[in-house]
């Protein structure tokens, strides 16, 4: 059961970035013999130590996808079908023992599918961890028919959960919003299922978004967070881990709407 929390400070916004071949860079000359003959101490660079939180986090057991039809979208070592965000300012993005690291940008770092993503009908889930900094460490924006909407988790401050953006208002605003207690180095699963009619989203297994968007604007709040449709992931000012990104189709909402 996830805690929930009276308030929150209002913050800022949602982010990018990708992998390249590594540049091959020529062997260096050697040192010139005289200077082998002095009697001076080689200096060494003592080799980076691992961080041992996202060591935790790696080792720690990925909890089972419930229900059928998951097709994975990270195959865990490479960012093969994903493409960097091209955010301003954005932070390096990484991928270590299994997990995608998007380092803290100025302020966003995201990544975005290149494969093809449904527009209407499916679920989105996956692992992700605060691993630094307040702010949001999941702001997911897919595809809603034609429009787009953006679920943030952890945002305004480090607390707040919504979609982002209805009619007009962004998740700090409108009838989605919660605030809900994230912990650092801990992965919670985000999972979000678009059906026509439907928004839902889940914190582990707390529903925390259930609107209705029929006669609903949907829409991105204006910004570089366009750059992340079709479908992205990104973060503010927050160093972020992801790990099992999966996808799925649906017929319909989890709960049906009411009909009267």
């Amino acid at each position: 059961m996830l805690k929930m929390v009276s308030g929150c400070t209002v913050g800022a916004w949602l982010a990018g970035c990708a992998t390249r071949p590594a540049e091959s860079f020529p062997t260096p000359p050697a040192a010139p013999a005289a200077a082998a003959a002095t009697n001076s101490p080689v200096q060494t660079q003592e080799p980076e130590q691992p961080d041992p939180a996202l060591k935790k986090l790696a080792e720690t057991p990925v909890t089972s996808f419930e229900e059928e039809g998951w097709q994975p979208l990270f195959d865990g070592r490479t960012l093969t079908g994903w493409r960097e965000t091209k955010f301003s300012g954005h932070g390096e993005t990484a991928i270590t023992d299994g997990m995608i690291l998007l380092k803290m940008g100025d302020p966003f770092t995201g990544i975005g599918l290149t494969n093809d993503f449904p527009k209407m009908n499916y679920e989105i889930a996956l692992d992700a961890s605060r691993v630094s900094g307040a702010d949001f460490f999941c702001g997911m924006t897919v595809p809603v028919g034609d429009s787009f909407c953006s679920l943030i988790v952890g945002g305004w401050g480090g607390a707040l959960v919504g979609i982002s953006s209805l009619d007009g208002m962004d998740a700090s605003e409108n009838e989605t919003s919660k605030y809900v207690t994230f912990h650092q180095n801990r992965w919670y699963r985000i999972r979000m299922r678009v059906t026509e009619g439907r928004i839902e989203a889940w914190i582990d297994r707390e529903k925390l978004v259930d609107v209705v968007t029929t006669d609903k604007k949907i829409s991105l709040r204006p910004g570089e967070i366009e750059e992340s449709k079709p479908f992205g992931i990104a973060c503010w000012q927050t160093t972020a881990a992801l790990r099992e990104i999966k996808v799925r189709r649906v017929s319909e909402a989890a709960d049906k709407p009411k009909k009267y």
